[in-house]
């Protein structure tokens, strides 16, 4: 009985990976409950590719000047800086949950702005399906800015802290 449900349980999840694909879904998350303390979690979820526009200027004739080629580039570069996902020192939610910037309610945070963080020191917790998982600094540094609050709800990639 335990293979018949174990090829049940596989063919389930990959009907659910064939139904993300076709729908074109990022995620998707079921519960399958079969009795009394026994169920089936499942969150089946890839990462979406996006595709920047490129914009090609073809001449027709000889340019002029060099100057309009570099103003529509320094225009652009404001535009990168004000994306924090884009930061060197950004890190990201490695999953869909909520953000709890503290070990427990009442507690102090586990960071501030401008505190001092060593390697593996933990940043903040998402709890995603009743599981508590800290995000740990990826290197020592600085905190510089805190992207998130307590209770947020984040996705996957979403940018949380920058450590410089």
């Amino acid at each position: 009985m335990t293979d018949t449900k174990h090829e049940a349980d596989v063919a389930f999840i990959k009907a659910l990976a064939e139904l993300l694909r076709e729908n074109d879904l990022t995620e998707l998350q079921v519960k399958r409950d079969y009795g009394d303390d026994d169920s089936l979690n499942v969150r089946v979820s890839r990462m979406s590719q996006t595709v920047a526009p490129v914009q090609v200027a073809v001449p027709t004739a000889a340019p002029a000047a060099p100057a309009p080629v570099a103003a529509p580039a320094a225009a652009e570069a404001p535009a990168a800086a004000d994306d924090p996902a884009s930061h060197p020192g950004a890190v990201t939610s490695p999953m869909v949950g909520t953000v709890y910037m503290q070990p427990e309610p009442g507690a102090p945070s586990f960071i501030t702005v401008g505190a001092s963080i060593s390697e593996g020191d933990t940043l903040l917790i998402v709890e995603a399906m009743k599981t508590m998982n800290h995000i740990h600094a990826p290197k020592s540094g600085t905190i510089k800015r805190i992207l998130v609050g307590d209770g947020d709800a984040v996705e996957f990639g979403t940018p949380l802290v920058i450590v410089e």
